[in-house]
């Protein structure tokens, strides 16, 4: 028998048919939940009424802020296992021997809406991984996309302030949209693919899951490369056509965690085999393009993938807010034989993520069971702060000290790499913006799909300002003459119907 979402209460009340007695938060008991207080039948409330008070204080308080990207999304919990050996190229225990599991999360978003928008919102998906090890947690926060809109991080928050809504008018604005892409032409690679097929994919369980960065693995003699994660989905590519994806939008807007809930409770559960990419520190010197820009892909040809296992989402959470809402990912949180390269964006998410979630969850949010690491025993010289729920064991609370605090040990050093430059901004904007967009829409997309993405984007970008509509034809030119072409006819067939 097939089980919905909406049988889970039922499901709930069958398995547990004591419901218990009902408590103040601090398991006081209660005489009822349905009445206040008060000064005789029609009397004002009283103060004294505790459980009131406890019930409302903690009601006035239990949303916190959303994410200011990301904010719409859903995730589960299952395992990763190592089915290929890969430690020639990485020391990390994740990856140490075939056959060994780590549990790990993963919690899959739109970007741009809000925390109630639709699935089915043509977006990048967010695809962020946590996975508990021995040696701490490895976050691997990524997208369903292998590239990105922009590769300095010093652009970001314009990025993101156009995909959101216009200050003055609170509404999604197409001029604030095109006019960045239009500006920053390195945009285009990435809204090609969000503006193709694969930009609405169907539910979260048939699409792939990238790293997009590059990282730097290190084996257990120093020796490091440059690599690039690649999680392939095993339920197969499939995605939504816009005009299913409009009538989703209103009549099953929680479509991808609705799929993703009833396919785990059901025990059809999703699964990605990893790949990695693999570029030594002589290939990346030698490399005609620059293998750290988050705008280019590697291509498979010159790097083939390398298969290492596979993850399987195998258990929902108990509860949303718990561990999928206060579940925080952080690049920066890497395990020994994971490091950074110098991604300018990567270096720019390293400080980013951990300073939005001390915003969004205080302090201590790394002390929340969702983000704890449990595998292993953190021991540090941090103390206290909001929130605490670490209890040290009396170890000092400084170092170095004489008191047999936690040492830190040698083995741990990060690779050590060098660098040499002029320290000054330098100007990324016109690194070649367009020739792995011509190989993509010449050789990976068909006419079909082709013509489906001059028909997406003319369709968002015919209520944009005629100046930007033509920047951004003229971008797309570059591309294709053909692109060019179909794009301006797509946008005269619009700007025609409204006569």
């Amino acid at each position: 028998m097939s089980i919905k979402g909406a049988d889970q209460l039922e499901q709930f009340a069958q398995s547990n048919p004591n419901p218990g007695r009902a408590t103040t938060g601090f398991g006081c008991p209660v005489e009822t939940c349905t009445a206040t207080m008060t000064v005789g039948e029609r009397g004002p409330v009283l103060i004294q009424d505790n459980f009131f008070i406890d019930t409302m204080t903690h009601f006035d308080r239990e949303r916190i802020p959303e994410r200011v990207v990301h904010a719409k999304g859903g995730g589960a919990f299952g395992t990763f296992k190592v089915t290929h050996d890969i430690t020639k190229y990485c020391k990390a225990k994740i990856f140490s021997e075939i056959g060994k599991e780590t549990p790990c999360l993963v919690r899959f978003s739109t970007v741009g809406g809000e925390s109630g928008s639709a699935d089915t919102a043509r977006d990048p998906r967010g695809f962020a991984m946590k996975f508990y090890t021995e040696d701490g947690n490895w976050d691997c926060v990524g997208n369903n996309t292998p590239i990105f809109f922009i590769r300095d991080p010093i652009l970001f928050p314009s990025f993101i302030h156009t995909q959101k809504r216009n200050p003055v008018t609170h509404l999604k604005d197409p001029n604030m949209f095109w006019d960045f892409i239009s500006l920053r032409p390195e945009t285009t690679h990435q809204v090609c693919f969000l503006f193709a097929d694969r930009g609405v994919p169907n539910g979260y369980r048939h699409m792939n899951g990238y790293g997009s960065h590059t990282f730097k693995m290190v084996n257990d003699k120093n020796e490091a490369v440059y690599c690039k994660f690649h999680f392939k989905t095993d339920q197969g590519i499939k995605n939504i056509f816009q005009a299913e994806a409009e009538q989703l939008a209103g009549s099953d807007p929680d479509y991808a965690n609705r799929d993703l809930y009833e396919s785990i409770t059901n025990g059809k559960f999703p699964s990605w085999t990893l790949y990695i990419q693999v570029m030594t520190f002589e290939q990346a010197e030698k490399c005609k393009y620059n293998p750290f820009d988050l705008t280019k892909i590697w291509p498979h040809g010159d790097h083939p993938l390398i298969e290492v296992g596979k993850m399987t989402l195998n258990r929902n959470a108990d509860n949303y807010f718990a561990q999928i809402e206060q579940s925080a990912f952080a690049p920066a949180n890497m395990v020994p034989g994971i490091e950074a390269s110098p991604d300018k964006m990567l270096q720019g998410r390293l400080f980013s993520y951990h300073d939005t979630h001390i915003h969004r969850l205080g302090l201590n949010y790394h002390q929340l069971p969702v983000n704890c690491p449990y595998k292993c025993t953190p021991k540090h010289y941090q103390r206290d702060g909001p929130q605490t729920f670490e209890i040290p064991d009396g170890a000092p609370n400084y170092y170095p000290n004489s008191f047999k605090g936690p040492e830190p040990n040698e083995k741990y050093r990060h690779h050590v790499q060098s660098f040499s430059g002029q320290c000054k901004r330098f100007e990324s904007g016109d690194e070649d913006n367009y020739s792995q967009v011509t190989t993509f829409y010449n050789k990976v997309l068909n006419d079909e799909s082709r013509a489906r993405l001059v028909s997406n984007i003319a369709g968002h970008l015919k209520d944009a300002k005629d100046f930007i509509q033509k920047r951004a034809v003229s971008n797309f030119a570059q591309v294709s003459p053909d692109f060019g072409d179909r794009l301006t006819k797509a946008l005269e067939a619009h700007n025609k119907a409204r006569l």
